[in-house]
This record gives C-alpha cells, sequence and structure tokens, in this order.
C-alpha cells in the first residue's frame, strides 16, 4: 500500500472510530432517557449543545478519545494482530475513553452524565469498536480468501529462522501474505519436505531481474547480518529504487527477552531492543491510573493516616515517617516515604543485627527484629505502614505495581545481572511477590516473580494484582 492511500486509509478510520463513539453516546442517551424520564430529556439535552460552552466541552471529549486510542495502538497496524487481541485492546481503549468521561463529569458536575450512564456508553462503545474492527478484519479475510487484498513476500535468506517465518506466513493464510519462495545462493536449510514445500526464486545476483519481472509487495531479510552484511545492503538499495517495502528479522543478535522494534528520532529511524513494559501508550494508561487511585486513596483515608500518624507520634519517640533513600527505575536513586514502626536511630543499629539476618540472598529480614516498636508490629502486620508510598506514586518516583524498591545495601548484595532487570521500571507498592507469601518466599523465588511480572505486563495483570492484594493484606501471611 503505498503512502498517499495509507493516510487516506488511516485518517477514514480515525473518523469512523470517532463516529462510533459519538453513536455510542447518542445511544447511551436514548437509553438513559427512556428509562428514567425525567430529568433532562433528550430535546433538552439536543438543545443544550448548541450552547458555546457545550460545544467545546464536547469537542474537547472527541480530542482527548482520539488520543486516547491513539495510545492504545488503535491507529497501527492490525494486520497480524488476533482477534482477541483486537476486542482486548479495543475494550482497553473504550475502558480509559468512559474513565475521561467520568473524571469531566465530577469535574464541571454535568446533570446529563450520571455514572450509569457512563456505565452504558462503556457497553455500547466497546461493543461498537471492538466489533466494527473485528468485523472489518472478517471482510478482509473473505476478500483475502478470493485473492484479494495479498501481499507477495520474497524472503531473503534460507536459513532455520527464514523458514520459521515462511511457516507463521503460511499458518495464518486469513492474513493475506502469500510467500514467493527464497532468495539465496543455495539451500541451507537440509530438510527435504522443506525445499520441496518453497522454491529457490533466484541467486542474490538474480534478484534485480526477479524483481523487474515479478510481483513482489515485500521483501523479508533474514540474513545474517554480520557475514551477509553486503548482501543486505544491496538488498535494501534495490528494494528503495523499486519501492518495495523491506523488513527484518527481528532477533538480529539473538535475545532472549527483548524485541526489536523501530522508532524515529530526529528524523531518523532507529532499531531498538525493548520489552513489552516499555510501550508508550499503555505506560502512559498506567500512569493515569496510578495517579487516579492513589489520589483517592490518599484523600479517602485521610483520616485513617491522621490516626496512624497520631499513634506513631505517641507510642515512641522519632519521627513519624521514615525517610530512606532507595534504588528505583534504572537505578535512580529515590527516598521512599512509611510510617516509622522501628525505634529512631533503626539503621544505626543494622550492622550489629546482621549476624541475626535470616533472610537468603542480599536482603535483610529478621522476623522478631528487636527494633520494631509494638504499634510498628501491628503496622507492619496489617502493611498501614506502606500507606505513605502513595505520596512516592503521585511523584512519580513509584507505580501502584511493580517490584519492590530495594535499599542501597541489598540492591549492592546483587551477584547476578539478570536479577537486576526488576530495575528496569517504576518500582511499587504491589506485585506478584507481596500476593504470593512475601517474606515467606525465598530471595531467588522473588526475583523470579519480580521478572515474569516484567514479561506478562498489561493493565490489565495490574488490575488483578490490586485486587488480589486486598486480602493478602487482611491475612498478613509473609509480613515482616
Amino acid at each position: 500500500m503505498n503512502t498517499a492511500k495509507r493516510r487516506l486509509y488511516l485518517g477514514m478510520l480515525k473518523v469512523f472510530n470517532l463516529g462510533l463513539m459519538v453513536m455510542a453516546f447518542g445511544i447511551a442517551t436514548a437509553l438513559e432517557v427512556q428509562q428514567h424520564g425525567g430529568g433532562v430529556t433528550l430535546s433538552e439535552f439536543l438543545s443544550m449543545r448548541v450552547k458555546m460552552v457545550n460545544f467545546l466541552s464536547f469537542s474537547l471529549i472527541l480530542l482527548v478519545w482520539h488520543a486516547i486510542f491513539t495510545l492504545c495502538g488503535q491507529y497501527q497496524s492490525q494486520r497480524l494482530a488476533t482477534r482477541r487481541a483486537m476486542f482486548t485492546n479495543a475494550a482497553i481503549a473504550t475502558t480509559f475513553a468512559s474513565l475521561f468521561l467520568l473524571v469531566l463529569v465530577q469535574v464541571f458536575q454535568i446533570r446529563m452524565i450520571t455514572p450509569q450512564f457512563v456505565l452504558l456508553f462503556w457497553v455500547c462503545a466497546s461493543l461498537l469498536v471492538a466489533g466494527a474492527r473485528v468485523s472489518i478484519r472478517s471482510f478482509l479475510e473473505v476478500l483475502r480468501a478470493h485473492g484479494r487484498n495479498l501481499r507477495y513476500v520474497l524472503i531473503l535468506g534460507t536459513n532455520r529462522r527464514a523458514v520459521e517465518f515462511a511457516g507463521r506466513l503460511e499458518a495464518a493464510p486469513e492474513l493475506g501474505y502469500r510467500v514467493l519462495g527464497f532468495v539465496d545462493q543455495q539451500w541451507w536449510y537440509e530438510r527435504a519436505e522443506i525445499k520441496s514445500r518453497y522454491p529457490l526464486c533466484c541467486s542474490f545476483d538474480e534478484l534485480s531481474e526477479y524483481l523487474r519481472r515479478n510481483v513482489v509487495d515485500e521483501v523479508a531479510n533474514y540474513l545474517p547480518l554480520r557475514s551477509f552484511y553486503e548482501h543486505s545492503s544491496k538488498v535494501a538499495a534495490l528494494c528503495e529504487q523499486h519501492g518495495i517495502f523491506m523488513r527484518f528479522d527481528p532477533k538480529i543478535f539473538d535475545l532472549k527477552i527483548a524485541h526489536a522494534r523501530a522508532e524515529e528520532f530526529d528524523g531518523s529511524a532507529h532499531i531498538t531492543a525493548h520489552f513489552s513494559v516499555l510501550d508508550s501508550g499503555p505506560l502512559f494508561l498506567k500512569r493515569i491510573l496510578d495517579v487516579t487511585v492513589s489520589l483517592a486513596l490518599l484523600v479517602a483515608l485521610a483520616p485513617l493516616l491522621a490516626a496512624v500518624a497520631l499513634l506513631v507520634k505517641l507510642t515512641s519517640q522519632g519521627p513519624i515517617l521514615f525517610r530512606q533513600e532507595r534504588v528505583g527505575r534504572n537505578k535512580r536513586r529515590f527516598f521512599i516515604y512509611k510510617f516509622r514502626t522501628m525505634v529512631a536511630n533503626a539503621e544505626k543499629l543494622m550492622p550489629a543485627l546482621e549476624d541475626m539476618n535470616e533472610a537468603a540472598g542480599p536482603v535483610f529480614k529478621i522476623k522478631n527484629d528487636p527494633r520494631i516498636t509494638p504499634i510498628g508490629r501491628f503496622l507492619r502486620r496489617t502493611s498501614l505502614d506502606e500507606l505513605p508510598q502513595l505520596f512516592n506514586v503521585l511523584k512519580g518516583n513509584m507505580s501502584l505495581v511493580g517490584p519492590r524498591p530495594l535499599p542501597l545495601r541489598d540492591y549492592e548484595g546483587f551477584n547476578e545481572d539478570w536479577q537486576r532487570r526488576r530495575f528496569s521500571v517504576r518500582p511499587g507498592i504491589t506485585c506478584l511477590w507481596q500476593v504470593n507469601g512475601r517474606s515467606n518466599l525465598a530471595f531467588d523465588h522473588w526475583m523470579k516473580l519480580d521478572l515474569q511480572y516484567l514479561d506478562e505486563w498489561s493493565i490489565w495483570l495490574d488490575m488483578k494484582i490490586l485486587a488480589q492484594t486486598i486480602p493478602a493484606v487482611m491475612k498478613g501471611s509473609g509480613a515482616a
């Protein structure tokens, strides 16, 4: 697809998505009016929209919805996405669009939009947007089954990865990719059935002539970068001359966890090795969730915070809050806040207690730590001492969910680099470690749970962990 046509289709998709959201808003309005009858009628609501303030408000809503859909990847190519992924991504976008609507209602006191209305809107928007994307995919699959909307791919190289890529395309004919064959001097993959299934279309020297005589939409380069750099460079220049799309093997350096992604910087394209948790769109939504929930909790729990602060002050000498330097994202240092649960000079007493450390690995844990105050033991068992970390979340040092931030002493004791990947994200108040036993778990198991969180991260996983944290805290097992 050429650039002009792609831009046209993308623009149409953006207008179509916003049109579906407006339609969902209208359906929710009609259902709300039909159910309640009184209050603001549909005709009154339509008359309100002609006012400048309402027009500007709705324009703002559409602009934010457009930004949310962009951040959620709704305008990126989803040709290779599964139906389940398309439906889930659409539902995430409409969920945040609905949450924004709910926040707007609270700020501007819009009488028409009630929580019930927002729920109706979310259901309608999710069904319309997700249903439309899946329907478009189904329509395109029918076209591709009849030989339309196809993309013909020529694969450079005959190594294992090149053959595996061809197999993945062949296993999903509904995506509309057709493998023309391979380009190489000879077959390097030895299995006879592979050689009989795919043709060796031409050699590197014959590629230019092949492109002149055949329909080729993409060239997939799976040549080893180090030993075939000159060939790859010539093929890239050739594809540029023909205006043919070229894709590269994402596992250039044979990394086990990181994924390759193209990014633009100062007008130039760069290939970056990244983790899924670093995707900017979902990460931005995670930050919105952090700020919204932590702010709401601080307001709702203000009386409890004041009561705990008073108890700490009255039952032991020293400051109310404990402030300690911790290691955060990419080794950035910050000060964490907790209600003080130990005597005021607890850190100065630590060297004398090193022999009593009961934890394996570099962390320091004593089940019956003599430095803990009576009220501090209660605060630790109930995790009430962690509540001031909500201020760390608002400041951006921490997240609600993420690997726990460790003291400098513990970090210096790490002896394996794979353990340090946990520091590639913002640390959190709770994570898989907290909902799976906390201090009862061995250090290596703790680290593996943190890395499991990184590898499986999603907004839904954060919500699941937050929901599981409440019963884990109430149970109090593993708290130290």
